[in-house]
């Protein structure tokens, strides 16, 4: 049995929990309590589950404008990366081609160059962007 959309009991829905932009903390923290509710509901109607990816892009939005990720620079990146995959700076150097490249990168001396950056986008799997 499909289970269909209605647009009054939405409209109830939306009478109800008035959501909007949200733009103070408060109104961050209810949202995010409706939104904890109505994902924890079983068996949600289809309306709840449109209210709650409403509810879901209000505080995405607010978040993204107030809680920002810093971009990682190249270094970081490396780090990070060589951190998860527990690499070694010696096992980095087979990348490279240079123990002496590979501990003056690791260290933040000098800079990863175009070349340098694609055979670590190649050995780490990723996007060479992220080491540029």
């Amino acid at each position: 049995m499909t289970r269909t959309f209605n647009p009054d009991s939405y409209g109830k829905l939306l009478a109800e929990y008035q959501p909007k932009i949200i733009t103070t903390e408060e109104e961050n923290e209810q949202a995010i309590k409706l939104a904890l509710t109505l994902e924890h509901r079983p068996k949600r109607t289809p309306e709840e589950d449109i209210l709650l990816e409403l509810l879901l892009t209000l505080i995405e939005k607010f978040e993204q404008i107030h809680y920002p990720i810093p971009k990682g620079t190249p270094h970081s990146m490396l780090i990070h990366l060589m951190d998860a995959g527990d690499v070694t700076t010696e096992a980095l150097a087979e990348v490279i081609g240079s123990l002496e490249v590979a501990l003056q990168i690791v260290n933040g001396d000098c800079t990863i160059s175009k070349t340098q950056a694609e055979a670590l986008a190649d050995y780490f799997h990723v996007d060479a962007s992220l080491f540029t």
